[in-house]
């Protein structure tokens, strides 16, 4: 148990560090991501207004039908990755800031990043 809440702070510790230099402002705004063990989930937000603009999850609708049962999960996580660029791109987005919120860029995070950079978006 006490590795776990060791994780969990380190995971905190990261974090912070990373947001206080990433902030998305209206000319670029910040992408960020979710993982758990079994689902991922990437928006892209503006903080200044405090809102959220595009969002994409390996649980919507549209990207659930696409999921076949073979796909790994960095698959899974291309899959998201293009699909939220895909989003930003419709509504005008082209330059974000990539907010891995704490997690290792390794594995997941770093397909889901690769995937929005090949579908258009800046960073």
């Amino acid at each position: 148990m006490k590795i776990i809440k060791l994780r969990a702070q380190r995971k905190e510790r990261r974090k912070k560090h990373v947001r206080k230099s990433i902030f998305g402002t209206p000319d670029r705004l910040r992408l960020t991501v979710y993982r758990s063990l079994s689902n991922i989930y990437a928006q892209v937000i503006n903080d200044v207004d405090g809102v959220t603009l595009v969002s994409a999850s390996s649980i919507d609708k549209d990207i659930k039908a696409k999921i076949t049962p073979e796909m790994t999960k960095v698959q899974l996580s291309e899959l998201v990755g293009s699909e939220v660029a895909k989003r930003a791109l419709a509504s005008q987005i082209t330059k974000v800031a990539f907010d891995r919120n704490g997690y290792i860029y390794h594995g997941r995070i770093k397909a889901l990043a690769d995937a929005a950079r090949k579908a258009g978006l800046e960073f």
